[in-house]
């Protein structure tokens, strides 16, 4: 049984997160609210002419399906009429250009397809010829988020979108559900966007479901106060119970109808009673093996793949504290930087150096190989039979699944029996059961519930070896980090000192910076007044064409940009650079002149 009796109610407008331990049922109270699922009792129902639209947790499409074909499948005409002319100007097609102009025109489409196209580009959707099968984990789940926004729902249901987001893309759909009125109900360990989005919280706990109004900072303060009075009824019912027992065992075989009431009552007390909570604080202060003064040292690491650098004039020399965040785009080359230090790959030049004493924990992003009829324990009793804490005390490999909120009744189901999530903390188990003194996690905040990352925080943050931790969320980042390597592209790797809100905030504070001096620099041109015309088909053509090149012009800047302010540059390459620099804000500056003429017609 996962849930029982359960009764929620969402209105319009509420912004709500499902909350819950991995197994508690998170994923299959979305299923039936969405009807991909039927309750064994009770009703669920949805107002007939609200329009939902759900994002799975683990997104698949037909692999021979192009993006273009995915995205555009509503059977809303508006989105239909998009298609067409999309599909036209893939193809070329003149006469079914000129068609579909007319009909957007009709339709007044224009500026639907703008917003369109700006929710495309934001999440990095560009190709639209690519198929389904050819698109990484991170594209899938993009083009699926894509998919549910595009269909303009009045409910949108999430199961954990942000999962193999990089930050900006996670940033810009807080922003996104901010603005938009929208109903909503996600299921998230990400207690940033919970903060900032939701204005509910519903929370499955031990099968029953309890509802908080507020974001997860009053939720956290309000759980704690409801369990706190459940824990004063268990007390109380325990001492009364104590009384009733001694009762129910002098009272004689026979007995009086008068009695069933207190018979009755005795039987609810035990009930109560038996209520423990088991939500243990897990001290995860695991004692590490022993460490030596050398650590682990990179030199001049340089790694490339074809053309594209990954790691670029990389050098560090990692200290026994060092607790590293790394952070940065997907496909900047984070995963491929740990694999040069864990020795999966070799470095084209540079050296990497390993102090002997060093043992690897690497907690990879598709690290997990376990047989799917192996037990949950047997899993772990193959690794190590027992494990040494930070006391000295000795412990079973059961007593250290039970302290990763495996009750003793769950290790003896069959892995296969397990949720995504209690996957990854029976993986994570394995891991630390190795007792590693170099713990390299990579993305290991995916699919795991917040219980378990709040415990994870407190054992890194007392963990005595390095850490190396990969992670798109910010709250653990902030928790764990006290520097990150960040990712630039083009290989460049910047050492900053501070978490990622310190990070963050630096950022924000540069890029207002450039702003200020652009705004200042800037001549004012008169506006010429201009008799608003309808473009016409070159005109359109031109600029869809400008919005690219200036994309690409501001792609190619920052990315010098980058490499100006890297310090790596020799005195040649520094003058192309900055010549190359000149020439590119004369071309924005065209471009975006002339785009700015068509935009205003």
């Amino acid at each position: 049984m996962l849930f029982e009796n359960v009764s929620i109610q969402l209105n319009k407008g509420d912004k709500a997160a499902l909350i819950g331990i991995n197994g508690a049922g998170k994923t299959t109270l979305l299923n039936l609210i969405a009807g991909n699922d039927s309750p064994d009792k009770g009703c669920i129902s949805i107002a007939s002419d609200i329009r939902v639209s759900y994002l799975h947790q683990e997104p698949s499409f037909p692999p021979e399906l192009s993006v273009l074909e995915i995205l555009f499948q509503s059977e809303n005409e508006s989105i239909r009429t998009i298609k067409e002319y999309e599909t036209a100007m893939l193809t070329h097609d003149v006469k079914q250009i000129e068609k579909s102009i007319s009909k957007m025109d009709h339709l007044k489409l224009w500026a639907f397809e703008n917003d369109i196209k700006s929710i495309l580009t934001q999440l990095e959707i560009t190709d639209f010829t690519q198929k389904a099968g050819n698109l990484s984990g991170g594209q899938q789940k993009r083009l699926a988020i894509a998919e549910v926004l595009l269909n303009e729902p009045e409910l949108l249901i999430l199961d954990e979108p942000t999962n193999h987001l990089d930050l900006s893309v996670i940033e810009w759909l807080e922003n996104y559900l901010l603005r938009k009125d929208v109903s909503l109900l996600i299921v998230t360990h990400d207690r940033y966007f919970l903060d900032r989005i939701c204005n509910t919280i519903f929370e499955i706990d031990q099968k029953r479901v309890y509802r908080y109004d507020g974001n997860y900072s009053k939720f956290a303060e309000q759980r704690l106060k409801r369990i706190e009075l459940e824990q004063l009824e268990v007390e109380k019912a325990q001492n009364l119970l104590r009384k009733e027992e001694d009762w129910m065992s002098r009272m004689p075989k026979a007995r009086s109808t008068k009695a069933k009431y207190r018979i009755d009552n005795y039987y609810n007390l035990k009930e109560i009673s038996s209520k423990r909570r088991d939500d243990k604080t897990v001290k995860l202060n695991v004692r590490e093996t022993r460490m030596g003064s050398k650590i682990l040292e990179a030199k001049d690491i340089n790694f490339k793949w074809d053309d594209d650098y990954y790691v670029r004039d990389f050098s560090y020399k990692f200290n026994r504290y060092d607790k590293i965040g790394i952070i940065g785009s997907n496909g900047s080359g984070k995963s491929t930087f740990l694999d040069l230090l864990t020795g999966k790959l070799i470095p084209g030049s540079g050296t990497i150096s390993t102090g002997e004493t060093i043992k690897i924990g690497y907690y990879r992003q598709s690290g997990m190989a376990f047989n799917e009829n192996m037990k949950v324990l047997d899993a772990l009793t193959n690794i190590a039979e027992t494990i040494a804490i930070g006391d000295g005390t000795v412990i079973t490999a059961s007593q250290f699944l039970n302290y990763f909120l495996f009750p003793y009744p769950r290790q003896h189901d069959y892995i296969y029996k397990l949720s995504g999530g209690e996957r990854r903390r029976l993986y994570l188990c394995s891991i630390l059961m190795q007792n590693p003194n170099f713990l390299i996690l990579d993305e290991p905040t995916n699919d795991l519930d917040i219980s378990t990352l709040q415990v994870l925080e407190e054992y890194l943050t007392d963990f005595s070896g390095c850490v190396l931790v990969v992670s798109h969320d910010r709250f653990f980042i902030d928790s764990v980090a006290d520097h990150l390597f960040i990712f630039q592209g083009d290989g460049l790797i910047k050492d900053y000192p501070g978490n990622y809100t310190d990070y963050y905030e630096w950022k924000k504070n540069q890029e207002k910076i450039v702003t200020e001096q652009k705004t200042a620099e800037k001549k004012v041109k008169p506006v010429s007044q201009v008799t608003k015309t309808k473009l016409t088909f070159a005109e359109k053509k031109e600029l869809e064409k400008l919005e690219t090149e200036i994309l690409e012009l501001e792609n190619e800047k920052q990315l010098i940009e980058n490499l100006l302010n890297s310090g790596t540059l020799s005195q040649d390459e520094l003058v192309e650079k900055s010549s190359r620099i000149g020439e590119l804000m004369k071309e924005l500056d065209q471009k975006s002149d002339r785009w700015l003429e068509l935009s205003e017609k």
